[in-house]
């Protein structure tokens, strides 16, 4: 097996030349669903791949120092795939920073496509360097000492800085949910009923449900009206993997018109960095290895976990913070709900699992599967969680 570096996707396929180029794209074109799903195309000539290009989702595609005819690259990016340069200068920073904003990873966003902006330019370098035979010590060291750097800058703000003594809820929920959904706007609503709760919303910061999440403390003070204009104006691009810069654009014409003074965090990963990081989050965390930002996400979540319907994601929140729970004792046992009977009970039956594993334990009360967001924010509140708590 060969080795890869931790902060590249298992699932990514690296292709170097133009007949695997040419031999995975005709395996890809000839499925019902054609997607070069998580490619990564290095310098690779494609002026006279123009046919393939067009008939291919590229959503989770991206090409490096590629050659394009003058069409080329627009039929990539018109199905949401990357078109970047390299470069060699390190285009983040490894020391002496606290955590992103919205406005530091998308500088440049309202006059440049997403490609251009610096949270692109990152992941680009994260999969430029990815295998650990092309990966020298100073940038393996790099990656290390940004990530350590951000998260001893997420702890400082939950205990020191903009989260002090207020209780941390993480939103979990899957990244697939559009705008413009009942779904979404049910999302918005638990963010912003439990930011007027007085809790921190803290989510994976992501597109989907954790924009929503996120949107949702963004908007607490604001009444029905203003939000459901707030939901029609963000409809309008609904689209986070194929459309991001129009997404990423709706979302500061949406700021601008409704400003905030709410915080709330967004804790991403460039692990995934097909999916963009949305700009609600007030405080972004945002790391290469995703098993760091796992780990912290669910560790600051001191006042509970509210968990909406995703995948497998999702469901890995679900069991590593119930593994946490399961072997936790007395208060360090947080609250854990799951929202949406249907999707928990059949479409992935994760509720049955975890009543099983919490059976007879600590953690048997302190969870709960509710249908609606009133229910969860009464559960959590309910709960009395502590203001101070870590896993450590």
């Amino acid at each position: 097996m060969s080795q890869v570096w931790p902060y590249l996707p298992a699932r990514a396929v690296n292709i170097t030349s133009l007949a695997e180029f040419d031999r995975l794209a005709a395996e890809a074109l000839g499925f019902q669903r054609s997607r070069g799903r998580s490619w990564r195309v290095h310098r690779v000539d494609l002026r006279e791949r123009d046919t393939e290009l067009a008939a291919l989702d590229l959503a989770e595609a991206l090409f490096i120092d590629c050659q394009f005819s003058e069409a080329g690259r627009a039929l990539v990016q018109r199905t949401g795939g990357l078109c970047m340069d390299s470069g060699e200068q390190l285009p983040f920073r490894t020391s002496g920073r606290g955590l992103y904003t919205p406005e530091e990873l998308y500088e440049g966003i309202r006059s440049q496509t997403y490609d251009h902006v610096p949270d692109a330019l990152i992941y680009t370098y994260s999969q430029q360097h990815g295998p650990r035979r092309s990966l020298t010590d100073d940038q393996a060291m790099a990656a290390t000492l940004h990530d350590h750097h951000v998260g001893q800058a997420l702890i400082a703000e939950v205990y020191d800085g903009a989260f002090k003594d207020t209780p941390i809820i993480g939103v979990m929920g899957g990244h697939a949910l559009s705008r413009g959904t009942e779904r979404y706007a049910q999302a918005l609503d638990l963010g912003a009923q439990l930011t007027r709760a007085g809790y921190a919303v803290a989510t994976g910061g992501g597109p989907g449900a954790m924009e929503a999440a996120n949107a949702g403390a963004w908007l607490a003070d604001y009444g029905p009206a203003e939000v459901s204009t707030a939901l029609q104006m963000l409809a309008a691009e609904p689209d986070a993997i194929r459309r991001r810069t129009g997404w990423a654009r709706t979302a500061l014409a949406v700021k601008a018109r409704f400003p905030s003074e709410r915080t709330s965090l967004g804790v991403p990963t460039w692990f995934f960095g097909h999916e963009p990081p949305n700009l609600f989050a007030t405080h972004i965390a945002k790391f290469f290895a995703n098993s760091t930002r796992e780990a912290l996400l669910l560790e600051q979540s001191n006042g509970g976990i509210v968990v909406l319907p995703g995948s497998a994601g999702t469901v890995q929140e679900i069991f590593q913070d119930a593994c946490e729970n399961y072997y936790a004792t007395g208060a360090r046992v947080v609250p854990l709900v799951l929202v949406g009977r249907e999707h928990w009970t059949r479409t992935l039956p994760a509720w049955q699992l975890l009543k099983a594993l919490a059976a007879e334990q600590t953690m048997e009360d302190k969870i709960a599967l509710v249908d609606s967001v009133a229910e969860a924010v009464e559960f959590i509140g309910g709960m009395q969680p502590l203001r101070r708590r870590t896993r450590f």
